[in-house]
């Protein structure tokens, strides 16, 4: 029985001291600067389409509408407060995908950075306030492209 007892003892202990290292470990890295270096916090803060774009870009761009962009999205969100959002591309090097609702108090609702050689396909759910387009905004070579469809949003889910 005693053996059982130190088993469970040391058991516990690990846990214990898995579990501190791991929350230091979370810690050190939210409070690096690198984890939060490419975060474009003026892009997520703009309040029209324009100023967003101008943010992102460092300046006017007009992006091309892209055939090779394949933006799936409901035709009708129920909710929206979580509607599902995913953007493949087929065009080559692609460097950014990002996601933004035209109507919504703040455009821009998703940005992913892609690494070198990562496959330009992405999935996430975003808040919509009402009907609106969902744009998708694919950064490659040095171009931006864009792929949209309308959503119509059933029930308001980010206010505004």
């Amino acid at each position: 029985m005693q053996t059982i007892d130190n088993d469970r003892r040391t058991l516990l202990k690990g846990s214990a001291v898995a579990l501190a290292l791991g929350i230091t470990g979370v810690a050190q890295l939210l409070a690096s600067p690198k984890a939060f270096a490419a975060w474009p916090k003026d892009a997520f803060a703009g309040r029209s389409m324009d100023e967003v774009m101008a943010t992102l870009f460092d300046g006017a761009v007009s992006p091309v509408e892209s055939g090779d962009i394949f933006l799936k999205a409901p035709d009708i969100a129920e909710n929206g407060a979580v509607v599902p959002i995913s953007v493949e591309s087929s065009l080559p090097n692609v460097k950014r995908i990002i996601i933004l609702v035209e109507d919504n108090p703040t455009p821009m609702t998703a940005a992913f950075n892609l690494g070198e050689g990562v496959k330009a396909d992405v999935s996430t759910r975003i808040k919509m306030g009402k009907t609106s387009n969902v744009i998708a905004l694919v950064e490659s070579d040095g171009n931006v492209y864009a792929a949209r469809k309308n959503v119509k949003v059933t029930i308001g889910g980010c206010g505004g």
